[in-house]
C-alpha cells in the first residue's frame, strides 16, 4: 500500500510518513465530524469554543490532519455525537475491562529471542 508523506514546517523540519489506512481513517474520522457539526446546526467557531480550541485546529482535524492531538480528535467526535469504536458510549468502559483481562494474561514485556534454542541432547 503506498504511503502518505506529510511535513512539517518548523524549524526542525521532520518527514513523517503515514500508511494510506491511515490516512484515510483520519479524513473519514474528520469527515464525520464535520458532517455531525453541521447536521446539529453548530458553527466552526461554536464546536472550538466547547472544546476549547482555536477555530483553525477544528479545521485541521475536520481535514483529517495527522498532526493534531487525538484527545482534541476525540473530544470533538464525542461532542457532535460520533461514536468511538462503540454505538454506545456506555460500552466503551466494558471494552476497557476486557481489554485489560487480555492483557493481564499476557507477559509484562516482550523480547525478542537472542538465538536458536539449543535443543539437540
Amino acid at each position: 500500500m503506498p504511503a502518505i508523506t506529510v511535513s512539517e514546517v518548523s524549524m526542525g523540519a521532520h518527514v513523517r510518513t503515514y500508511s494510506r489506512v491511515t490516512a484515510e481513517a483520519l479524513a473519514l474520522m474528520g469527515r464525520q465530524i464535520r458532517l455531525a457539526r453541521k447536521q446539529r446546526r453548530m458553527s466552526e467557531a461554536e464546536l472550538a469554543a466547547r472544546i476549547g480550541i482555536a477555530r483553525s485546529t477544528l479545521q485541521l482535524i475536520e481535514k483529517g490532519h495527522p498532526k493534531v492531538e487525538i484527545g482534541l480528535v476525540f473530544e470533538a467526535a464525542v461532542l457532535v455525537g460520533v461514536p468511538l469504536f462503540v454505538a454506545e458510549p456506555q460500552g466503551l468502559a466494558a471494552q476497557v475491562a476486557r481489554v485489560d483481562d487480555k492483557l493481564a494474561l499476557l507477559p509484562q514485556s516482550v523480547r525478542k529471542p537472542r538465538g536458536e534454542v539449543q535443543d539437540d541432547f
